[in-house]
């Protein structure tokens, strides 16, 4: 896990790299493929046809962005001369954070340095308001499933990120999450009760908001989808938009002035806090 907290090069759009700041032995691991199929004179499209991945797939294993398959490995091992190096490297690999996604490690940083936090969630609890057991049936749901080890760090990585409530008293975290998140009992009526009762222990603090927005809602100004929103200490706003297997960070003013503005239309469209934290307890009650 790095330290850097700057927002890093961006590219066309707004979006930064999608898998920033990998492990030393992801990038060690990396420059060992790279030089050994360099040095038998082998392009990456070439390579990537006898290893049989796809030549983008070698060029993020090369740089260290991604976690080589087992096939990838036995396969390179053979096509670059067998010796036993990338077999035997490969055993010492490690992600860059354990239990956070790549694509979210850029935003992780820079919550940390964050005045404000505003989220908008319509698939899941977010992480900051989840308790273990809910945590634990979001990994128990995870195509493919999640091995012991990924379950615990991904469980104690969340715990982590929580820290943000607590050290950052002077934060404000907003959070907008769809009522149906609540009424879903993802792993069940027990583990949906112990998270209504975290989520209300965790939102009495007066520098954390939540509003829910109700399933009959006439009007809706994110059905483009969830938002988070974060600003910096010199009042520069960020923006962070994430999708199945990839997120993106977003930079550009004219993107982030958009999601600004939704946001800002969906607090008037949501239940006030204290009708919020009524409308919970009612869906606890009735559990």
């Amino acid at each position: 896990m790095t330290t850097t907290d700057h927002a890093g090069p961006a590219v066309p759009g707004g979006e930064c790299e999608r898998e920033p700041d990998p492990s030393d032995s992801l990038r060690t691991f990396g420059a060992v493929v790279q030089a050994l199929r360099e040095h038998a004179g082998l392009s990456r499209a070439q390579f990537g046809e006898i290893v049989r991945f796809s030549k983008h797939t070698v060029e993020s294993v090369e740089l260290g962005r991604r976690m080589p398959d087992l096939s990838f490995v036995e396969r390179a091992e053979e096509a670059l001369g067998d010796t036993g190096a990338l077999r035997n490297s490969a055993r010492f690999l490690t992600r860059g954070e354990a239990g956070l996604a790549a694509w979210f490690r850029q935003w992780a940083r820079l919550e940390r340095r964050a005045v404000s936090l505003w989220t908008y969630e319509c698939r899941l609890v977010p992480g900051l308001l989840q308790s273990v057991g809910y945590m634990r049936a979001l990994c128990d749901n995870d195509i493919p499933p999640m091995s012991d080890e990924d379950l615990e760090a991904t469980v104690q990585a969340r715990l982590e990120r929580q820290h943000l409530l607590v050290e950052y008293p002077n934060t404000t975290f907003d959070f907008i999450v769809e009522e149906s998140m609540f009424v879903r009992r993802l792993g069940g009526a027990e583990v949906t009760s112990d998270l209504i009762d975290h989520v209300l222990r965790t939102v009495a603090p007066r520098n954390v908001t939540l509003q829910i927005m109700p399933a009959d809602a006439e009007f809706h100004a994110c059905m483009a989808g969830s938002i988070q929103l974060l600003e910096t200490p010199d009042g520069t706003w960020r923006g962070y938009s994430e999708g199945q297997e990839n997120g993106r960070l977003i930079t550009d003013s004219k993107q982030v002035s958009r999601l600004h503005a939704r946001y800002a239309r969906l607090r008037s469209q949501a239940l006030s806090p204290n009708d919020s934290v009524g409308l919970l307890k009612r869906i606890r009650g009735a559990l």
